[in-house]
């Protein structure tokens, strides 16, 4: 099945103030405060995200893309990970727009983008 805008699933460590200004701009956008998933291990995290096919952004690039290599080994699939280094919000949602509003969702898949 064709995926084209990708729906984007914020970790708990990443400032909810950007879910708001993607949505500002119509993007699909839950946080982990939005799906009930506060304190959940990352591994919780993107399995989570994977069954709902929502893109993943973080912080915590060692430990994801450790998760994202135990996937890939495993033969499993996720719909992607954005790894965005900690920046003022404005500016990581402005980065966020340059995939967002280029790859689409089926791109995402098994992908990890930083940002």
């Amino acid at each position: 099945m064709n995926h084209l805008f990708i729906d984007l699933y914020l970790d708990e460590d990443v400032d909810v103030l950007i879910a708001d200004l993607l949505r500002g701009r119509g993007f699909n956008v839950a946080t982990t405060r939005d799906e009930g998933q506060l304190g959940n291990s990352d591994a919780v995290q993107l399995a989570f995200a994977a069954i709902h096919r929502k893109t993943l952004l973080t912080h915590n690039r060692a430990d994801f893309e450790a998760l994202a290599r135990q996937y890939f080994e495993a033969g499993r699939t996720h719909s992607g990970i954005i790894l965005a280094v900690r920046r003022p919000p404005h500016e990581i949602a402005l980065r966020l727009l340059r995939i967002l509003n280029y790859v689409t969702a089926d791109e995402m898949e098994n992908q990890i983008r930083y940002i």
